[in-house]
């Protein structure tokens, strides 16, 4: 006997609007992305903008002096290392032609390849110019989204508690919990990004490389590309010190090697442990999902958005209910 299975409109218009929801949501997700990454670039400063407004600093003044104030101390950071950097740099740039030659001789790179791409990115400057510019004006929208998040930031939080009636202050302590989470994430990274940088300019000190400053801030710039950005950094200097000995080069390969793995095994768990909270095994998996689904940028965002369903996961378990 056949049965009859009834769909009502309502059914059909819910599945409608969530199919195209998702549509919406994949459409903007580069956007979403951007969001996400000034909530927690604002979790990251709330702390001290709350120490100012609570000495009496006007709220707008008060975002002004923290941005002033991590500025400042970048702009200390680079005025201690740009004098070496740049007269390192500057050498590496001059030496480059014969140290490629040499790389070539050594490792039997067809030189064709190397000038075809070197042709192909000459050809396309135009386009990696404004491949730059697109990045410097989102990074300016970053800090703009971020100063008005910074601004209306106690507003937006009573907004959204109140959109769950009944249950306005447990939403508003979730929240709290997730920016505080965020923030000290953020804190996490930037002192990976140090460490790591610190530890690989140690390694090629102790083993003479040329040009050790500026490698070891490329090794902390990378820091910020979970998994890849590692390996990238250690591909220069590896072939640096392949011009100068073999083995020097295995055991410029074996201090990377060893810097990597307690990165991956020790460094980057526990350091974020510490920041968020993050059993390292969830951390890990997280890094790993995150790079599959959203490629570099998910993988990069990965741990904050772990942190905000562990959060939002704990509050409902504790509830009992959805």
């Amino acid at each position: 006997m056949s049965q009859r299975i009834d769909i009502s409109y309502k059914t059909v218009i819910f599945i409608t609007a969530f199919i195209l929801g998702l549509w919406l949501l994949f459409l903007i997700r580069d956007l979403l992305l951007i969001l996400f990454s000034s909530i927690i670039l604002m979790s990251a400063l709330s702390p001290l903008v709350k120490i100012f407004v609570g000495l009496k600093i006007p709220r707008p003044l008060s975002i002004a002096i923290t941005y002033l104030i991590i500025l400042g101390i970048v702009a200390g950071i680079l005025a201690s290392i740009l004098p070496p950097l740049i007269e390192q740099t500057t050498t590496l740039l001059v030496s480059l032609p014969p140290l490629l030659t040499q790389i070539f001789n050594i490792t039997a790179i067809d030189k064709s390849v190397i000038s075809q791409e070197f042709a192909n990115l000459s050809r396309n400057f135009l386009t990696f110019t404004l491949a730059a510019f697109d990045n410097l004006l989102t990074f300016i929208f970053l800090l703009v989204t971020t100063f008005y998040l910074l601004l209306e930031k106690d507003g937006l939080e009573n907004r959204v508690a109140k959109l769950f009636v009944g249950k306005e202050e447990r939403v508003r302590k979730s929240i709290v919990r997730i920016e505080e989470k965020l923030g000290a994430w953020l804190r996490g990274q930037v002192i990976l990004s140090l460490l790591i940088g610190f530890l690989s300019y140690i390694g090629l000190f102790i083993l003479n490389i040329p040009y050790a400053l500026p490698l070891a801030v490329l090794a902390g710039l990378m820091e910020v590309i979970p998994i890849i950005g590692p390996i990238i950094s250690a591909i220069p200097p590896i072939l640096i010190s392949l011009t100068i000995s073999p083995v020097l080069a295995l055991a410029v390969t074996a201090t990377y090697f060893i810097i990597q793995q307690a990165e991956n095994n020790l460094i980057v768990p526990q350091v974020m442990k510490r920041a968020v909270g993050l059993n390292p095994l969830i951390v890990i998996l997280a890094i790993a999902v995150g790079s599959r689904l959203l490629g570099i940028a998910g993988a990069l965002l990965a741990v904050p958005i772990a942190v905000v369903l562990q959060i939002i996961v704990t509050q409902v378990i504790e509830e009992g209910k959805l």
